[in-house]
């Protein structure tokens, strides 16, 4: 077991023993990558205010996100092809987030089913859906979620049409891949990835194939997923999403004070300033940036939620300094979970953990639930005065 002290540790040994096709597909963002680098940049903008000859005695980083009790308010975010990553993926990580007492978000584009996951844990967990044009297979998708036991329903706003990521095309991203000269080369060297996959079965985007119409195998999938996504969402579509779903749901994708403030008319349980990672709309605003203005927007009235850009306990306490509720991590847990399956999960878990407890006690703080902007020294500029 190497020493794991920091993420970045976990992410050195992720790219070793991943394919370089799924590691990219982590590790970019769209178009010139601007919004996914600024995503983790601009938290480096932010000063934390030291404060000492504070009794720091019996801390505590418990919280609660959307009425779930969690032992951070960290959840793992949804991402796509996490059973690519590692064999089973979406199953490890989800026992792992168990474990820890976190919640984990199950993508639309996973590798593991709802079922797979559902069968192999037991705390409930939290379903992303994304709007296709199969009016069915949604409903379906919904109702599989619902007796699955999903406590939260996250659907996601921002990719009604999908963002140009280079690295993808270039590499000829697939689940499975498909067995060029050049990835037979790549997997050569990925020994250790290549006989964990060989021991499961679950190689392919099993919440869609055999449940889709006419999707039974890898190329008829291809085909019904480039076709699939909606580019008629809209407000409207969302409120029917909310009759259809009588748990808790949580809007991710929201980057602008207008938008959160329509999330309040729909009905929402909480909505995630998030920018998909920066794999969307390049050019856009870190979600830290923005976070500042949803809150003074829509703060008080519904639960505010970030993610895109966290690779640390401290920029955890940071968001939640800034007004957040709740956080995600997405490439985090990822690093984790490729480089060492479920006990990597929970090392960048209790790495995150362990900073956000030392860095809280360090600015004077006791309990997670008071952190605010007393806690934080940010630019006078940070928001920027754009015209």
């Amino acid at each position: 077991m190497p020493v794991i002290t920091e993420i970045e540790d976990l992410k050195r040994i992720y790219k070793r023993r991943v394919p370089k096709m799924f590691y990219d597909y982590a590790e970019s963002g769209s178009w010139t990558e601007q919004t996914f680098r600024e995503n983790s940049s601009d938290f480096d903008r932010i000063r934390l205010r030291q404060r000492v000859a504070v009794d720091m005695e019996g801390r505590s980083t418990s919280s609660q996100m959307v009425g779930r009790d969690v032992k951070m308010p960290v959840a793992l975010a949804p991402v796509g092809l996490t059973g690519m990553q590692h064999a089973d993926g979406e199953i490890l990580a989800a026992k792992a987030a168990e474990k820890f007492g976190v919640p984990f978000t199950l993508s639309t584009m996973s590798i593991c089913s709802i079922e797979d996951v559902a069968e192999n844990t037991s705390a409930p967990f939290w379903f992303q859906l994304y709007v296709m044009r199969d009016e069915e297979f949604i409903a379906n998708l919904i109702n599989r979620a619902h007796q699955a036991n999903c406590d939260a329903l996250v659907l996601t706003l921002d990719l009604q049409i999908l963002g140009q990521r280079h690295k993808d095309i270039k590499n000829g991203l697939s689940a499975p891949p498909k067995l060029t000269p050049y990835v037979i080369a790549d997997l050569a060297t990925k020994w250790r990835w290549g006989i964990q996959m060989l021991q499961t079965h679950r190689r392919t985007f099993r919440n869609i194939v055999g449940h889709a119409k006419d999707v039974d195998d890898v190329s008829s999938l291809h085909s019904w997923t480039a076709q699939q996504f909606d580019p008629r969402l809209n407000w409207d579509t969302v409120k029917n999403y909310r009759k259809q779903w009588d748990r808790k749901l949580i809007l991710k994708g929201i980057l602008d004070a207008d938008d959160a403030k329509k999330a309040l008319d729909v009905g929402a349980d909480a909505i995630v300033v998030s920018n998909h990672g920066g794999r969307q709309l390049d050019g856009a605003l870190s979600s830290i940036q923005v976070l500042p203005q949803i809150m003074d927007a829509v703060g008080d009235k519904i639960e505010v939620h970030l993610d895109s850009g966290i690779r640390s306990g401290q920029d955890v306490l940071k968001a939640l300094a800034m007004g957040a509720a709740g956080t995600y991590i997405g490439r985090a847990f990822v690093y984790g979970l490729g480089a060492m399956g479920q006990k990597g999960v929970e090392e960048a878990l209790r790495v995150i953990h362990s900073e956000l407890d030392t860095t809280m006690a360090l600015c004077g703080e006791k309990d997670v639930k008071n952190l605010g902007r007393h806690n934080l020294l940010v630019p006078k500029d940070f928001e920027g005065d754009w015209a």
